[in-house]
């Protein structure tokens, strides 16, 4: 406690007499005037003169004071005394009156008007407001006239250490490599003092590390904070956090201080090998795995993070080297080894490699640290597999020839169990690319056989497939496709490209070229093909018509002489051999048909036809077909004319009076509507208590017609309606008379038990007359008085 009460002592008092010797020297000596205001104590003198003496004399003037001071954060029994005003036209009497205007007047800063005295009656902040304006001026205490003019001056509140230092960005994180050399630059941090920093040292401040020695280290003056060991490991530690206090009064006792923290983190550098976790890996493989696989993952640890803990994995000795590879998964940095060419138990069982993990990023100040990459052995066991059979060849090729026999054996597939248990292979042909079973193959040994006859015509391309199976084991299949090109033999004569009829002009020349024709071979000899033509035996001295074979393989038939006549012979039919140079040579007939024509003069043809000589002259006959065109369409008209009008003569009768359709029908139906006659069920007309089981009769009019039968006698009322309707049906269905196209048509079967009987009147055999209705009464009190309204009715008209 007196530690702090001489701080405060001297908080005070040392502000004092500084400022008692920076405003000495603003003190400057002047004449003084009557009528000059001279302070008195520490404030400022008010000086006016009035125009005249201004120009007529130099004024007397005292020591003037151009501010006042009062300390910040002063508090008392009594209002502060801030300063004195005093005019030298003051003889002490009560005639002088101060007034006080400006800044905080009369609230903060009291003037006493006789004295001059001010007062501070509030206590001040600097941080708050630094400094206030004022005017002063002596008016008369009678009549308030002002003595002199007003003159301003300033109190300045005077700073005391009251705030402390503050981290306005504070806590702060800051980062810096491991490994570093001492001295390296971490960060700087900022505290900022409410104080006036101009006056004093209230606002000078000083820092200092509280925690985080010895590993960082600050500048007291600049804040800088820097490392202060060497070689910090970010593997060892990471992160340090660190305390910085900041102290005012230029870190002297009595100081205000405060405090921040700065997490600083190390960040990492490539200063770790990678490091395999073992020098000896095994692994297993069997032999059917699958090319680009994996069989296995080795692991070198970095101590470092990032990118510096990246490695790439290489095979770099060994008897494998071209049949496994090694790729770095980028994820969990794992050397992850493939498969990169099948393997075979039989011929080799295990592989020895060496694999090398190095870093991908190196630090070039720490490479004498050592090479950044490590070594490991893997060893690769392979193990033996079920393989399925193995065919001599991928693919076959076989040929055959059209003409082979059946169950000639046109080729040969093998096929044998790589295993070392050698297992026997059958064979057989998948029939889905052999629909025709036009080959079969042995089974022990491959061999395939001709099934049915081949045509290259028709086909030249047999695409199947062998499988090849273990009898052992028959899941191990394999297949293999096989390829048969059937080849060509000359089985067929050559022909007419196609059918051709020639033309011959009645006014042709002799040796005039009547057709050209081509003919075709369905065959492919190897050197194309080369036809032989020539007439029949016994018209090789045609006396009309010759042939001449052409060099493109054509045949042109040539007219021997002319006067060719339509009215002697119309038509010609000329035959002609046609032989292949096959071996043996295959050959055809095809006759040729030649019409003789008329033609114009420049050889166009224009009739052919011999009827052409009976028309009229000047009709053609284009003309004669129209006229007779005509004449058949109005003979159609005339008969469909004459038709119509019968038709309409006819009477609408309906000759066949048994075609007339009896239909009782009720209209209460919920179903089909008023028009739904055909709705007909005969299930509907069948007691649902007890169905007699047969079947309805087809609805089909019969051949014979027999005479109608007698009338039934009428129902009597009280009968069972289900009862009478499967009498009648009985009836109707074994009666020959009874047209089985008649029906009754019901449509809603309201079941028995109803004491009311039938109300229907068909079949009724008496009349209204006779109805007797007393009976109505005794069914309730509604058909009561339905039986009344029917009594009176008829005593009304016995009336």
């Amino acid at each position: 406690m007196p530690e702090r009460l001489t701080e405060m002592l001297m908080d005070v008092w040392i502000p004092l007499i500084i400022l008692w010797i920076t405003v000495l020297p603003s003190i400057y000596m002047a004449p003084l005037n009557q009528s000059q205001i001279l302070p008195s104590g520490s404030s400022m003198g008010l000086s006016g003169l009035s125009g005249e003496q201004k120009v007529l004399n130099r004024s007397k003037r005292g020591w003037v004071w151009n501010q006042m001071f009062v300390l910040e954060e002063f508090s008392g029994p009594e209002p502060i005394l801030v300063g004195r005003l005093h005019t030298d036209l003051d003889p002490g009497s009560s005639k002088i009156k101060y007034i006080l205007s400006g800044d905080g007047a009369g609230t903060i800063f009291v003037i006493n008007d006789k004295t001059g005295d001010i007062h501070a009656m509030k206590r001040l902040d600097r941080e708050e407001k630094a400094e206030y304006t004022l005017t002063a001026q002596a008016v008369d205490g009678d009549t308030n006239k002002p003595l002199e003019p007003p003159s301003e001056f300033i109190i300045k509140v005077q700073d005391i250490n009251d705030n402390a230092p503050e981290f306005l960005d504070g806590p702060y994180h800051a980062t810096v490599p491991e490994m570093s050399i001492v001295g390296t630059f971490v960060t700087k941090v900022t505290a900022t003092d409410a104080d006036d920093p101009v006056y004093g040292n209230s606002a000078k401040l000083v820092y200092s590390i509280l925690e985080g020695q010895p590993y960082f280290s600050i500048e007291p003056h600049t804040a800088i904070i820097k490392t202060a060991l060497p070689n910090m490991d970010r593997e060892a530690k990471e992160e340090y956090f660190v305390v910085i206090q900041a102290k005012d009064m230029g870190g002297h006792m009595g100081g205000l201080s405060g405090t921040t923290t700065v997490t600083i983190t190390l960040t990492d550098v490539n200063d770790n090998p990678p490091k395999f976790a073992q020098s000896l890996y095994h692994f297993s493989v069997m032999e059917d795995i699958a090319l680009g696989e994996p069989i296995g993952r080795v692991k070198a640890n970095d101590l470092d993070i990032g990118e510096n803990a990246k490695s790439s994995y290489d095979i770099i000795e060994g008897d494998g080297m071209d049949i496994f590879e090694i790729t770095s998964d980028a994820q969990t940095q794992d050397g992850i080894i493939r498969l990169r060419k099948p393997l075979d138990f039989e011929t080799k069982k295990s592989y020895t490699l060496k694999v090398e993990a190095a870093n991908v990023h190196i630090d070039p100040r720490f490479i004498s640290g050592g090479p950044f990459k490590d070594t490991a052995t893997v060893k690769i066991v392979v193990e033996d597999a079920d393989e399925p059979p193995v065919f001599s060849s991928p693919t076959y090729l076989l040929e055959v020839h059209e003409n082979a026999a059946i169950n000639s054996v046109i080729g040969q597939v093998t096929a044998h169990d790589p295993d070392v248990s050698s297992s026997p292979i059958r064979f057989s042909i998948d029939r889905h690319t052999d629909l025709e079973r036009q080959f079969n193959i042995n089974a022990d040994d491959g061999k395939i056989t001709l099934a049915t006859p081949l045509d290259r015509e028709t086909n030249t391309w047999h695409n199947i497939t062998i499988v090849a199976t273990e009898t052992r084991n028959h899941s191990q299949v394999s297949r293999v496709p096989v390829a048969i090109k059937v080849l060509d033999v000359n089985d067929n004569a050559p022909e007419f490209a196609s059918e051709h009829e020639a033309f011959l002009c009645e006014n042709g020349k002799p040796g005039q070229v009547i057709q050209t024709v081509s003919a075709i071979d369905k065959d492919d000899p190897k050197n194309g093909h080369f036809f032989l033509y020539s007439l029949l035996p016994e018209m090789a001295n045609n006396p009309n018509f010759t042939i001449k074979k052409n060099e493109d393989n054509t045949l042109s038939i040539l007219a021997k002489h002319s006067g060719f006549s339509r009215q002697k012979q119309e038509v010609y039919l000329l035959p002609i051999i046609i032989s292949d140079s096959g071996n043996p040579p295959m050959s055809s007939t095809s006759t040729l048909t030649i019409r003789v024509c008329g033609c114009s003069s420049d050889g166009v043809v224009q009739s052919c036809n011999v009827e052409a000589y009976v028309l009229p002259i000047g009709l053609s006959m284009g003309a004669l077909i129209a006229i007779l065109a005509c004449i058949i369409l109005l003979l159609v008209i005339v008969v469909l004319f004459v038709t119509l009008r019968r038709h309409k003569n006819e009477p609408l009768i309906i000759k066949d009076e048994e075609d007339v359709r009896e239909n009782i029908i009720r209209y209460d139906d919920e179903g089909g509507g008023e028009e739904d006659t055909e709705a007909f069920d005969i299930a509907t007309l069948q007691n649902p208590d007890g169905i007699n089981g047969f079947l309805p009769r087809k609805d089909i009019k019969p051949d014979l017609q027999f005479m109608p039968r007698q009338g039934l006698a009428p129902v009597p009322n009280g009968v069972d309606v289900d009862e009478f309707i499967n009498v009648r049906l009985h009836e109707a269905d074994n009666d020959p008379t009874a047209p089985p196209y008649d029906s009754i048509q019901i449509y809603g079967y309201e079941g028995r038990g109803s004491v009311a009987g039938s109300l229907s009147s068909l079949e009724s055999s008496t009349s209204d007359s006779d109805q007797n209705f007393d009976y109505l009464s005794e069914w309730g009190p509604r058909f009561k008085r339905l039986g009344e309204l029917y009594s009176v009715g008829e005593s009304d008209k016995e009336t």
